[in-house]
């Protein structure tokens, strides 16, 4: 089954590889699916607007920088009726196999890329065969152009199966910022999907290996902090001033002495810190970028709430206003053990795999967890499944790259479980 869709993978893979696009602006990426559903025909496809809900996009860049991606989408030949539903930050895709009665059953990738240069050195695969990332200072150092080129490659396999139900298959964009999954959660496209699968590559697991199903993925919270003082002479008034630079650096310290939780894992970081204006001015303004993790999202939540009293605590102290705004979260969803197990058994006679693992605790987070919980929360099941593969350097790296031979072994074990899915209930 898979013998006449080994090249097209690999090329797939490699063709979104060069053409890199970041999360809300994925307007090329969006048209290459769509010719690919197109060729490979399916019974309903829907692109950007149609498939998300607007206002539950979170971390949506402005106009001026989307513009330039929509431009360039444009310039390579995306059609203009591609770009009209996808305008304002609209990119993604759904796409509907309907095979009579049956289960029906959901498969989630994403597509968007990082904010990574991708290396140029000699020994770095994509540099030296051809398909390094053409938009300096992006790459897919996460694997996503591979995840995409295995949605495809599913769907075309099952549809030249004799699966019996309906098969969606959700592009998700924007996963990198948190900022897509709820929205394809709110779509519309996951009303009655009884079994939802999602995929990602890697992650220390080896080309050959499975995870099942994955647990405690970490809930998450994007954080952008401003603080607002004001500004005097350094030399002369510095006592006129609300110095921001202080209430900031009490913040920070303070944070990271948030006390850990008994219940389990949490996580503070402030990743960038920007503002002032020179050295013998009071600094006036300056935004943090902090985030914060659960093991559990009640975990996520206590740390996002103790964060926001250090924020405000320090605030206070030097006079200063301070607004905290959440730009993106994701929840912690684990993989549903009946579903997991069946994946278990699916990739047990799966040719190429030496090593089924049950379960692995994720450790990073993913707002594939969105469309997980709203599949749990309908009375559904999901899972999440890592596919194996080799990686010379690790994930969001400048040489991060994956072992092909893993495509097709990731649409094999995927492409069996939904069939599987169609043959007994759960």
């Amino acid at each position: 089954m898979l013998e006449d869709v080994r090249t097209d993978l690999r090329g797939l893979r490699r063709e979104f590889h060069r053409c890199p696009e970041p999360g809300w602006r994925e307007f090329r990426t969006t048209g290459r699916i769509v010719d690919e559903l197109e060729r490979i025909g399916v019974d309903e496809i829907a692109v950007g607007r149609e498939c998300l809900a607007t206002d539950a996009r979170m971390a949506v860049p402005d106009e001026e920088a989307l513009e330039p991606w929509l431009e360039r989408a444009r310039e390579a030949g995306v059609g203009e009726e591609i770009l009209e539903k996808t305008a304002g930050g609209h990119t993604g895709v759904v796409a509907v196999l309907e095979r009579g009665e049956g289960p029906s059953v959901g498969l989630r990738v994403d597509m968007d890329a990082t904010a990574i240069r991708e290396s140029a050195d000699p020994g770095h695969r994509p540099a030296d065969e051809g398909f390094r990332s053409e938009h300096e200072g992006y790459m897919h150092a996460c694997g996503h152009d591979a995840h995409v080129a295995m949605g495809i490659g599913t769907l075309e396999a099952v549809k030249r199966t004799d699966f019996e139900g309906t098969f969606t298959v959700f592009f998700q964009p924007a996963e990198e910022i948190s900022g897509g999954g709820k929205a394809m959660a709110e779509g519309g496209y996951l009303d009655g999907v009884e079994y939802l699968f999602a995929v990602h590559l890697g992650l220390d697991h080896p080309t050959g290996a499975i995870v099942a199903g994955v647990q405690k993925p970490l809930a998450m919270a994007h954080i952008t902090v401003t603080f607002e003082g004001a500004s005097a002479h350094a030399g002369k008034a510095p006592n006129e001033g609300a110095n921001a630079m202080q209430a900031v650096a009490t913040a920070i310290q303070n944070a990271y002495a948030i006390p850990r939780h008994a219940d389990g894992m949490t996580r503070v970081n402030v990743g960038s810190i920007h503002g002032g204006t020179a050295s013998n001015v009071i600094a006036e303004e300056i935004t943090l970028e902090c985030e914060v993790r659960g093991e559990t999202t009640a975990l996520m939540e206590y740390t996002r709430t103790e964060l926001e009293r250090v924020l405000y605590a320090a605030a206070e102290m030097h006079d200063c206003d301070v607004t905290p705004r959440v730009i993106s979260e994701s929840p912690s969803v684990d993989s549903d053990p009946a579903l997991r197990d069946l994946v278990g058994e699916v990739a047990q006679t799966t040719q190429c795999i030496h090593e089924v693992v049950e379960t692995a605790e994720f450790g990073a987070s993913e707002d594939a967890t969105y469309l997980m919980e709203r599949v749990q929360d309908d009375g559904g099941l999901a899972s999440y499944v890592l596919v194996g593969t080799d990686h010379p350097t690790n994930h969001q790296t400048p040489t991060f790259d994956v072992d092909e031979e893993s495509l097709e072994i990731g649409v094999g074990v995927l492409t069996e479980a939904i069939l599987e899915c169609g043959h007994r209930r759960l």
